[in-house]
């Protein structure tokens, strides 16, 4: 059983993540119209350069101001530019605001995570990190869903009025949420130095390096999802998260303790092998169900990454710098997007053939990932 607190901030997660994904599958379309197709890649690439630059001062502040203020600061981003997108005019005002839009996810989930950390017993964490993810997972896939579903009925204005609309709900499950900082302080100036000691936490580096990893598949797959849907004449550009966000529910409620009752580590090494097979299948999908079917299996990969991740870094941040800690596996969680998206950029020529040679790139850096795993079970005593 979980606390009110758990449920309501779980709801508006779910709301915050719908919001920000809404609007992505659109967006290669929009930049193609603004006369600016070659610069895709910066769509994810902007976003996740703001998004992890803002980390450090997000989990530091979370440890100060409290993690609700951090939060706040997110939702205000989040609504103000999703109502500004309808005015993008140009290539580089819309990638200004992908730039600005950035902030709110560098904030908001630090801040909520760091909170539901805290809430959650040590021996209910894996579960409890699986349910957490679901409704972030839900957010995901709604999102994505509804976009191309929204424009077809309205138009891009709609779809970006009803991001704005997903924020302002969230805010107001947010506003019933409990603060679980013990000691809060008052914003000082000062709070925005950051020490070299402050950038990262120490503790949770093995837990980023899984993270950037295995990010780096989610940033490629951001990116091209949906190209490889008009490449396969896929009417809906957000139909792999549909299945994807089904699969990776399923199976975080069925695998939520596995974890707890495992190690965090070998859970994480079966859950990497499954992503090294998905993004070779959807690299090399030639149909609309061999891709919808390389989507399922993709999120069962996630739903056994993600939450032994978020529970990973729950095990090995201290007390007093959880918001650190979760700061830096989300810094990692960005750079590993980030670079998933440049590389997409670097190879990627709007050509069938060249999606292939990206996505195997990204399963190589899923078997990196099951490398380090095994080096790091067999040289490092377990921390869970």
């Amino acid at each position: 059983t979980y606390s009110s607190n758990f449920w309501k901030i779980s709801c508006s997660m779910l709301l915050f993540t719908t919001s920000y994904n809404c609007v992505i599958p659109e967006m290669n379309a929009f930049l193609t119209d603004l006369g600016s197709p070659g610069l895709k890649g910066l769509i994810i690439g902007l976003f996740t350069i703001s998004a992890g630059l803002s980390r450090p001062f997000s989990g530091k502040l979370s440890d100060i101001i409290g993690r609700k203020k951090v939060m706040l600061i997110g939702l205000l981003i989040s609504v103000i530019v999703c109502a500004l997108y309808s005015f993008a005019f140009a290539a580089w005002f819309l990638l200004t605001l992908r730039f600005l839009h950035g902030f709110s996810v560098g904030f908001y989930p630090t801040g909520a995570t760091a909170l539901i950390t805290d809430i959650l017993p040590e021996d209910k964490r894996g579960f409890g990190m699986g349910l957490w993810g679901t409704f972030i997972s839900i957010g995901m896939g709604l999102g994505q869903g509804l976009s191309s579903f929204i424009v077809e009925i309205g138009n891009r204005d709609a779809l970006f009025f009803t991001a704005a609309l997903f924020t302002a709900l969230s805010y107001i499950l947010y506003f019933n949420v409990k603060e679980t900082l013990p000691k809060t302080s008052r914003f000082h100036w000062e709070d925005l130095k950051i020490k070299s000691d402050e950038l990262i936490e120490p503790s949770v580096i093995p837990v980023a390096i899984v993270m950037f990893l295995s990010a780096i598949c989610s940033g490629i797959i951001l990116v091209l999802s949906p190209d490889i849907s008009q490449h396969l004449h896929i009417g809906n550009k957000g139909a792999f998260f549909i299945f994807y966000v089904l699969a990776t529910i399923l199976i975080r409620l069925v695998t939520g303790k596995v974890s707890d009752t495992y190690g965090r580590r070998q859970t994480l090494v079966a859950g990497m092998i499954i992503l090294c097979v998905a993004m070779i299948l959807i690299g090399l999908s030639e149909t609309a169900w061999w891709y919808y079917t390389a989507s399922i299996i993709f999120g069962i990969a996630t739903g056994i990454i993600s939450p032994t991740i978020f529970a990973w870094t729950a095990d090995l941040s201290p007390k007093n710098r959880r918001g650190r800690g979760t700061g830096t596996m989300f810094i990692a969680l960005e750079f590993g997007i980030l670079s998933g998206a440049m590389a997409t950029n670097l190879w990627y020529q709007n050509t069938l053939g060249s999606i292939r040679n990206v996505f195997v790139f990204g399963a190589g850096m899923a078997f990196l990932c099951i490398v380090y795993l095994l080096w790091h079970l067999k040289t490092r005593k377990a921390s869970h």
